[in-house]
């Protein structure tokens, strides 16, 4: 079988779970499928982080244009190079495409027709135009969570549940299993001034639907509390977009100096930022499934979840939840895990039995499985 991939998003300086999940199906569809002939289509020159594997069933074929790429460039070269199958892992699809091409699609999230308040305009009408095209014309479609197949079929009622699989992301087992060196440690955590601190840890994107307002709201609480004078929370990630109001937060906060941002931060540096929090917190409005959990469970970090959206799927009961919005009720769950030592134990071990149950070769399985059925 001759399977098309779209992979110009691995071209991006910007690094997101969406192209985590497309490198790590394309570091695994070649070892698991020998038969099959993989056609990767990109525009410009990959990211030095998010170049993929080269495997002998692999050929990568770069093809520039300057304009809408998916629907001039990339559709013309499907359409002459005649693939069985097309697998889109983003949110898109050719209008023109040969009428015996199968199509399989990968949707991640549908945030924006939840919190359209939380999108640039210009980005909302694209992804929506976008999302109806790949939903409404896919043959197949894979819905990272339960939580997001709900979310589809309440958008399109029209489309079969059965159309739909679920199929979980993974993480980097190798990497998040790896316990860091003393030095390396002493290495790492001095580079953020933290080496000798107990901190509250946050990865992922500053933007608005990552309600980190309410993480910070409850971080003021604790030291204002006057017990846990050395704690500071740190954010592992860089400012995405409409993201000027939570770092005015910052700057407005009478404990400024105890937030850190640490910036985009190298995967390698990761595991040793988990390995090292009093607690991993995920505030976020909603989320498709939320890889930074299972990585945060993986490293051995107590883990604490807004009440929303996928979370609890992924989590289970490895995990301890807040109400959403209510900077109290996340106070009460980082309390008690500050003070309980015998709870944070119970939470390790628990969540790291349960990250145990993904990886990406699991989804890259799952995921080729769908493909070849078509």
């Amino acid at each position: 079988m001759k399977i098309a991939i779209h992979a110009a998003d691995l071209d991006h300086e910007r690094i997101d779970g969406t192209r985590v999940y497309l490198l790590n199906m394309l570091k695994n569809f070649g070892l698991l499928s020998k038969n099959d002939v993989f056609v990767i289509y990109h525009r410009a020159d990959f990211n030095p982080n998010l170049t993929p594997p080269t495997f002998v069933n692999y050929e990568v074929k770069k093809a520039s244009f300057p304009w809408l790429w998916t629907q001039t460039c990339f559709a013309w070269r499907l359409w002459w190079d005649k693939p069985d199958v097309l697998w889109m892992p983003v949110h898109n699809m050719p209008i023109l495409r040969r009428k015996n091409l199968k199509t399989v699609v990968t949707i991640h999230d549908l945030a924006f027709k939840i919190f359209p308040e939380y999108f640039p305009k210009k980005d909302l009408v694209k992804l929506n135009r976008l999302s109806d095209l790949a939903i409404c014309n896919a043959n197949r479609i894979i819905a990272v969570s339960q939580a997001t197949k709900n979310d589809i079929l309440k958008f399109y009622p029209q489309i079969a549940g059965e159309k739909i699989s679920v199929i979980h992301h993974g993480f980097d087992v190798e990497l998040f299993s790896q316990v860091s060196s003393e030095k390396e440690k002493n290495q790492i955590l001095s580079k953020f001034k933290i080496q000798n601190s107990k901190f509250i840890l946050y990865v992922g994107a500053i933007q608005p639907r990552k309600n980190l307002g309410v993480l910070i709201e409850a971080f003021e609480k604790i030291k204002a509390a006057g017990s846990q004078a050395d704690l500071k929370l740190v954010f592992a990630g860089a400012p995405a977009w409409q993201f000027e109001s939570t770092l005015e937060k910052i700057a407005g906060s009478q404990f400024a100096k105890d937030i850190i941002i640490t910036g985009t931060i190298p995967f390698a540096l990761l595991p040793t930022l988990y390995q090292n929090a009093q607690a991993f917190v995920f505030p976020s409005l909603y989320e498709g499934f939320g890889i930074p959990v299972l990585e945060a469970m993986a490293s051995g970090t107590p883990v604490v979840l807004a009440d929303n959206s996928s979370l609890p799927e992924v989590a289970g009961d490895s995990a301890l939840y807040f109400k959403t919005n209510d900077s109290a009720s996340l106070v009460g769950c980082l309390e008690r895990i500050l003070k309980d030592s015998e709870l944070r134990a119970v939470l390790v071990g628990e969540g790291q039995k349960r990250a145990a149950g993904f990886s990406w070769e699991k989804c890259a399985k799952q995921t080729l499985d769908v493909i070849e059925k078509m």
